[in-house]
C-alpha cells in the first residue's frame, strides 16, 4: 500500500512537537499509522509481531518561511478621561 504525506521539518518551531510533522496532503490530518497497520492484518483480534518497511521518496521540496509569525500592526489610541467621568 502506498500512501502520500507531507513531512514538515522546522527546527525553529515554537513547540517541540511541531519540529517534525507528518500530514495527509488532502485532509491535513496527522496519519493514523496504527489504523493503517490494523488494516494490513485485516483488523483480526490478536497480538502480532510485525515488520514495517518505510520507503521514503521526496517528490517535491518546499521551503518554510524563517519567521512563521505574521507581524501585527496596532495603532495607539489616546484615552483622556476626566476624573468626574470615572466616578459613578
Amino acid at each position: 500500500m502506498t500512501k502520500h504525506y507531507i513531512l514538515t521539518l522546522n527546527p525553529n518551531a515554537q513547540y517541540e512537537w511541531d519540529h517534525c510533522i507528518l500530514r495527509d496532503p488532502i485532509t491535513d490530518q496527522r496519519p493514523d499509522l496504527e489504523g493503517l497497520i490494523a488494516q494490513a492484518v485485516e483488523e483480526a483480534t490478536g497480538s502480532y509481531l510485525i515488520a514495517v518497511n518505510i520507503e521514503v521518496k521526496v517528490l517535491e521540496k518546499g521551503s518554510i518561511p524563517q519567521n512563521s509569525k505574521l507581524p501585527v500592526e496596532t495603532s495607539a489610541v489616546a484615552v483622556n478621561r476626566q476624573r468626574s467621568e470615572l466616578v459613578a
